[in-house]
């Protein structure tokens, strides 16, 4: 694609990273087809290949956001399928990223719209008033029809609907590690998930122990800055991402540590990125490569193990959901599927399995409808494969499917961590 940027706009490191990848771009259109958005809508500019096309002409022509380029650029979930897809090499993610913080900066929302994603900012990263918010939305549930019935209030109502209407109790994720220890790892303790799913660190912390493995706290860590990274509040994510790079660079510097293990792998996503993201920071640009480069999904780092035979071997038939973040995210696509059949399990894969399954993040809060269209779509999929449970690696996903599935639906750890000696997953 040829730019037209000037000098003085390049000087801006940001505008001369995207002029970088807008050039990759050749105009061709895989992206088209493998983009939910487009498949849904039907629209160009719902294609990466159209949001492409306006964010190039908003930033060389060095003008704020407008109504349209935020409604296409909203309705993008950062599912990445565009990238896997692109014979290029274009760094979509990256585009979209620096879009989205120059519409924070240029654009003023409506103000429904502005409070409802300052409100998601300030409790979703934060367990404690994520907890305290959940526990409040009984209060709010009888007005979730009438909240629906207003364009702008939708999504409260689509808030309504996906919290739970009770919360688990977190078991024992602290477990004493008997004999010498084989690696040391920290692992990523997260903001929503530990709230509505705390037995899937746990299930992780019971694997890794009785394979070895030393798990090691990091005081300090927090939220992994996806959240708000993703909404374009970019200071907010680099504070919370420096946060995280110096809680772990302490463990690194003290003792070492084989990987940062992460369970989500949408938080996953997001801080293989700290290298990039924190590039123009002097002061940790060079801590956040080092902590990118240690960090794993959990299945990830179990293929690097050695695994004994399993203790149990269950034979259900599994259908494996790759989280969009997983597969074209990380590019992690064989490696829950082999653990999963050397553990035992019948492993079926679902149709359109690249196709997003509509939670990305706060999408399924902020696009309820299209949310709700391609869960259905991923939902009738799932249920084709004949499985007895559904696995996947990103709580997001397991909150946007499970009340539709029709089966239960665990995190592939949880399932691993059953095959290996622990303890059956509630509901399987």
């Amino acid at each position: 694609m040829q730019t037209n940027f000037l000098p003085e706009q390049l000087a801006d490191p940001h505008v001369a990273e995207s002029e970088k990848i807008l050039r990759k771009c050749v105009h061709c259109g895989f992206c088209t087809a493998t983009c939910p958005t487009y498949v849904t809508l039907g629209n160009e500019l719902d294609s990466p290949r159209g949001r492409i096309y306006l964010i190039k002409d908003m930033l060389e022509n060095g003008r704020p956001a407008d109504e349209e380029i935020v409604r296409h650029i909203d309705r993008c979930l950062s599912c990445l399928a565009c990238m896997t897809t692109c014979p290029s090499g274009v760094n979509y993610m990256h585009l979209v990223d620096h879009a989205r913080a120059h519409i924070e900066q240029t654009y003023r929302r409506p103000f429904v719209d502005r409070m409802i994603r300052a409100t998601l900012a300030k409790v979703l990263p934060y367990p404690a008033r994520f907890r305290a918010a959940l526990k409040l939305a009984g209060l709010g549930r009888p007005f979730a029809g009438l909240f629906k019935k207003n364009k702008a209030l939708q999504p409260l109502a689509a808030m309504l609907e996906l919290a739970p209407r009770s919360l688990p109790k977190a078991g024992q994720e602290s477990i004493m590690l008997k004999g010498k220890a084989r690696g040391r790892v920290a692992m990523l303790k997260g903001c929503a998930q530990p709230v509505l799913n705390p037995g899937i660190n746990e299930a992780a912390t019971s694997l890794l122990t009785r394979l070895g493995i030393e798990i090691v706290d990091a005081p300090g860590e927090g939220c992994c800055g996806a959240l708000v990274h993703h909404m374009g509040r970019e200071e907010e994510s680099l504070v919370q991402a420096r946060r995280n790079v110096d809680a772990w660079t302490r463990l690194i510097d003290n003792g070492g540590l084989d990987a940062i293990v992460i369970t989500a792998s949408g938080c996953g996503t997001t801080i293989k990125d700290y290298g990039f993201m924190l590039r123009l920071d002097p002061a940790y640009a060079e801590k956040a490569a080092r902590v990118s480069a240690l960090a794993k999904d959990i299945t990830e780092y179990l293929t690097v193990l050695e695994l004994p035979e399993p203790v149990v071997k269950p034979g259900l038939a599994v259908a494996y959901h790759s989280a969009c973040s997983m597969q074209h995210g990380q590019k992690l696509t064989r490696q829950p599927k082999d653990l999963l059949t050397r553990a035992g399990f019948v492993v079926k894969e679902p149709r359109e399995g690249h196709l997003c399954c509509g939670s990305a993040g706060t999408y399924n809060i902020m696009q309820p409808e299209i949310s709700a269209k391609l869960r259905d779509r991923k939902v009738k999929n799932i249920a084709a494969t004949g499985a007895d449970v559904v696995a996947t690696g990103n709580i997001g996903c397991m909150t946007q499917i499970a009340n539709r599935a029709g089966m239960p639906i665990v995190h592939t750890v949880a399932l691993l961590d059953w095959a290996y000696g622990g303890e059956r997953p509630a509901g399987v």
